[in-house]
């Protein structure tokens, strides 16, 4: 490799933090007009490393070198001077901005009063020069989560960055923005910047990466041209031993009663558009029933008239028989894992002890005369810490210090442990690694096993197909059609997906 051609390169980085070696002697190159694959289970140091770059901590020793000169960052501002922009897993936009107003937040003016019409040409045309198309006086909060990845990438473009880092970036993608996406990246490395692009998803590595750095457990495995790397390779790499990619077949499921029934639903979104119309579905004892669809078609909305968070505005919701319409979920009777685990499913200013113990922080042994018993919390925080696999050196660190895989962990541990009779699982494996999403995949399968009614909620139509019993899929708010998970195929799924009515293969 010539010197020369290196943009970035992060030589013999280390970070710890209390009981945690983060990153040991990292060192990571890459490439102008490459893209370089950042891989790695959760908790691996992968998000770390990237924060380190991006100014948001200090690394305890180590060099950062970008285009041949030697850099220290200390804040995103001066990782910004030195032409790093970075699009976070979980966003940084300001909800109630509009997407122009984001875009040029933190630039510095001259000006008394800002002139928004050059800054609104400028990003007109990257729109149009990445295929990004986003509405600039649109206000954050309204666009899908898709749109609001663009509008950070666009951000960082507006910057004119040269190093563009990516984390988990397809996580909250439909299969044609993930497309969309690799187009842009694509135009983004023809232009002489590198792109650092961290995943999970095997494939799409595979097929966006020229080189992919494998990261375990704070240190790097091997570096290898993406070309001569195959799933298997990776995984083995990541995992630190052979790995099946492929789903086990499903043991046969009896018919059980009812648990689940909505009757004739109608909900409206945050913006009062109605986001499910005369919704009809059963999901009975002892069956995973799979929602497949684009983002955006009412999956957050059914998901959160079930639990309670939001009230229908008509038409009837029964658990067990019992009328819920309206109705916070008893905790001892549903489970509940939401789509984004930060904004609803963690409060991350609290401890992992006290996360684990949010639904049943009141119950004996953990309270006695009023008085949280904290040696009980503790106990309780260990067990389930080894019972879920769960990477944190105790319960008593704060839940944000844990990568995005294991705060998924702490919620599921939370829900699903005590055995509910309803689960209600919004996009659980979002932003998890491989090992995880085979070990979520477990969880639901048990679940079901047990007598569990699960409620599957997923973009990611391989393991939608690969779980489900029964597969409805969800368009503008209503039921396309209804699938067995046996015979279903992906073909009939996405005309579905798109609005297209088809004979149910049942």
């Amino acid at each position: 490799m010539n010197e020369n051609s290196i943009l970035l390169k992060m030589q013999d980085i280390s970070k710890s933090f209390p009981g945690v070696l983060a990153n040991d002697h990292v060192t990571i190159e890459c490439e102008k007009g490459h893209v370089l694959g950042l891989l790695g289970e959760n908790g691996a140091g992968k998000t770390t490393l990237m924060n380190i770059l991006y100014g948001l901590y200090q690394p305890d020793q180590g060099k950062i070198f970008v285009d041949g000169k030697q850099v220290v960052i200390n804040s995103p501002s001066e990782a910004i001077n030195h032409g790093i922009g970075m699009v976070h897993q979980h966003f940084k936009l300001v909800d109630t901005l509009s997407v122009i107003e984001n875009v040029i937040l933190g630039i510095p003016t001259n000006k008394a009063v800002l002139d928004f019409g050059p800054a609104k040409k400028k990003l007109e045309k990257l729109c149009k020069e990445y295929e990004l198309f986003v509405d600039p006086e649109e206000i954050v909060w309204r666009l899908p989560v898709g749109k609001q990845q663009w509008v950070e990438i666009l951000k960082a473009l507006y910057r004119d960055c040269k190093v563009l880092v990516l984390d988990e970036p397809t996580a909250v993608l439909t299969p044609s923005e993930s497309d969309q996406l690799c187009r842009a990246i694509r135009k983004i490395t023809e232009q002489g910047r590198s792109v650092v692009f961290i995943s999970h998803k095997l494939r799409e590595v595979i097929e966006i990466t020229d080189k992919v750095t494998v990261i375990r457990d704070g240190k790097v495995i091997g570096t290898v041209n993406t070309k001569e790397a195959t799933q298997s390779i990776l995984a083995e790499m990541m995992v630190g031993r052979p790995v099946t990619i492929e789903r086990k077949a499903r043991p046969t499921v009896k018919e059980h009663s009812a648990v689940l029934v909505m009757k004739n639903v109608n909900a409206f979104d945050d913006r009062g558009v109605q986001a499910l119309k005369d919704f009809n579905l059963t999901v009975h004892a002892g069956e995973i029933v799979g929602v497949a669809g684009v983002d955006g078609n009412g999956q957050r909305e059914l998901s959160e008239c079930i639990t309670g968070l939001r009230k229908p505005s008509s038409g009837s919701i029964t658990i067990q028989d019992k009328q819920v319409t309206n109705v916070i979920a008893d905790p001892s009777f549903v489970g509940f894992i939401p789509e984004d685990r930060q904004k609803t499913g963690l409060v991350l200013d609290f401890t992992v002890a006290e996360n684990l113990l949010i639904k049943d922080y009141k119950e004996k042994p953990y309270v006695k005369n009023g008085f949280l018993q904290y040696s009980e919390m503790k106990k309780h925080a260990e067990h389930m810490i080894k019972k879920y696999n769960i990477k944190s050196p105790s319960g008593d660190i704060k839940v944000k210090t844990l990568s995005g895989g294991n705060q998924q962990k702490v919620v599921i541990a939370r829900e699903l442990d005590a055995q509910p009779v309803l689960d209600v699982a919004s996009h659980p494996t979002r932003g998890l690694d491989l090992g995880a999403v085979s070990n979520v995949h477990d969880i639901l399968l048990n679940e079901r096993n047990r007598g569990a009614a699960v409620l599957f909620i997923s973009a990611e139509l391989q393991e939608v197909m690969a779980l489900s019993d029964r597969i409805v899929v969800l368009y503008s708010g209503q039921i396309m059609g209804e699938l067995n998970g046996e015979t279903a195929d992906q073909f009939t799924i996405g005309q579905m997906m798109l609005g297209q009515t088809t004979e149910a293969k049942k």
